[in-house]
């Protein structure tokens, strides 16, 4: 039998003041229980071996991290046109991680992050998961309840025949994953660990293939490499038929060398999968041995709507619109 899920849900009251800063200046968040498993959004301090990575592969030290989070600062009161929380440390270290801790890299992330949604701004505009709830109920994309092995989070993406696509569209699945990566943004281990994206494509039809188009893709590979301010360091297509290659062909242009080389297709090889991620992370779809129950888009959807207020905050940041 599955294993009981309950909601546990810590109130705390959104106040004028409280939206002026980030999800990560909140305590507690709510959690959905799956049996001895709590699913949450996570906000505590980077465990120890997460923190050499960190020291490692970041330079996140305290000689390197103070001088960063002041000059980054320095340079943001500069740029009179942007408006972001200058007083918030966290908010400031969440760009200078995925820099390894470069003022400079992370000044120009911030102005490209915020540029991309002022040019996308209907995709973005008050983008908040309950105006979203589609996608989430169709249950083609959700992240596993566990990290991988190198503590990285795992986005799961079913655009084969699961995925109804006069029922949703294409624009739904890019907010969806805006709405989860920038909820993964808000998670120090994931800051510093990163996050994989499993792409599923079994079952992909030609019918599903014409919604893809080069306005789209170009959308897409211009946000992953460009604008979103999170290590994703892998792309894993698996169960793809031939016909994939027609969607790729879309995507192959824009994409550059770093990118492509973090994109990897699978196939049905569960072997060459599990190279990358370990089988314990992984559900028994994949040939896993994850023993927890898989989480749902709507049990994902349950636990982001408690937090609509502050992706309401998120989205109060930004250039201003001329």
């Amino acid at each position: 039998m599955p294993a009981e899920i309950k909601t546990v849900v810590i109130h705390r009251k959104i106040t004028p003041e409280l939206s002026q800063h980030m999800l990560s200046d909140i305590e507690k968040l709510p959690g959905v229980q799956l049996g001895d498993f709590l699913l949450q959004i996570e906000l505590d301090e980077p465990r120890e071996s997460v923190r050499e990575i960190a020291r490692k592969e970041l330079r996140e030290t305290p000689e390197v991290v103070k001088p960063a989070v002041d000059e980054l600062r320095r340079l943001l009161k500069e740029d009179k046109d942007l408006y972001v929380p200058l007083d918030n440390d966290a908010w400031l270290i969440r760009f200078l991680r995925p820099c390894k801790f470069y003022p400079d890299s992370a000044h120009d992330l911030i102005k490209r992050y915020y540029a991309f949604k002022l040019k996308h701004h209907k995709q973005y505009d008050g983008l908040v998961p309950s105006k979203e709830t589609n996608i989430f109920n169709q249950n083609i994309l959700t992240v596993l309840p566990t990290r991988d092995q190198l503590g990285r989070r795992v986005l799961v993406l079913e655009l084969g025949k699961k995925w109804k696509h006069n029922k949703c569209s294409l624009d739904e699945v890019f907010k969806g994953c805006v709405l989860f990566l920038e909820a993964a943004m808000l998670e120090p281990e994931t800051q510093i660990c990163g996050a994989v994206v499993v792409f599923d494509m079994d079952g992909l039809s030609l019918q599903q293939v014409w919604q893809f188009t080069p306005p789209f893709a170009k959308r897409i590979v211009d946000w992953l490499q460009e604008s979103i301010p999170l290590r994703v360091k892998g792309l894993y297509i698996v169960n793809q038929p031939y016909i994939f290659n027609m969607v790729f062909q879309l995507f192959k242009p824009f994409i550059q060398e770093k990118l492509r080389s973090r994109i990897i297709f699978i196939g049905n090889d569960r072997d060459l999968l599990h190279s990358y991620v370990t089988p314990k992370c992984l559900p028994d779809c994949y040939g896993g041995t994850l023993s927890l129950p898989r989480v749902t888009g709507a049990q994902w959807l349950e636990l982001l709507l408690m937090c609509d207020q502050e992706f309401s905050a998120i989205n109060s940041y930004g250039y201003k619109k001329k």
